[in-house]
């Protein structure tokens, strides 16, 4: 079974309109996996650096939930990004939402800025999105 899972920058286009956003809308018709890590990352952007409200802001993330299975950060997350982090260089950041990917069982990571193309324990391949075929 194919399951997917979003890095908080492909739900951020959402926001931009343009080819990316319709990449990104194709992908959340599918029903992906995200984390916690993932909204939290996409909330602080809508803030900060959209100029959101608060308000404005939960709406948008309640829309992002509502289409998205959406799993817990749990102290097994963190260990496993732990490891993940410090075997492939992935950020803190990055490492978390790569182990939170792992461990839901999915097999393929959206993000347009991780290392496209790597197949994360043999498992998990990230793939960019947005880069021409």
């Amino acid at each position: 079974m194919r399951a997917d899972f979003l890095d908080s920058n492909v739900v951020l286009y959402l926001l931009d309109g343009g080819a990316k956003a319709e990449i990104a809308e194709q992908l959340l018709a599918t029903n992906p996996t995200i984390s916690v890590q993932v909204l939290n990352e996409v909330l602080v952007n809508c803030i900060r650096k959209a100029g959101m409200s608060w308000e404005k802001a939960g709406v948008f993330l309640l829309g992002i939930r509502r289409v998205c299975n959406v799993v817990e950060l749990t102290e097994m997350t963190h260990e496993v990004g732990c490891a993940l982090g410090e075997r492939y260089g992935f950020s803190v950041y990055d490492s978390m939402i790569v182990a939170s990917a792992l461990l839901a069982g999915c097999d393929t990571l959206y993000s347009e800025d991780m290392h496209d193309g790597l197949a994360v324990e043999g498992v998990l391949r990230i793939v960019n999105p947005f880069t021409p075929v």
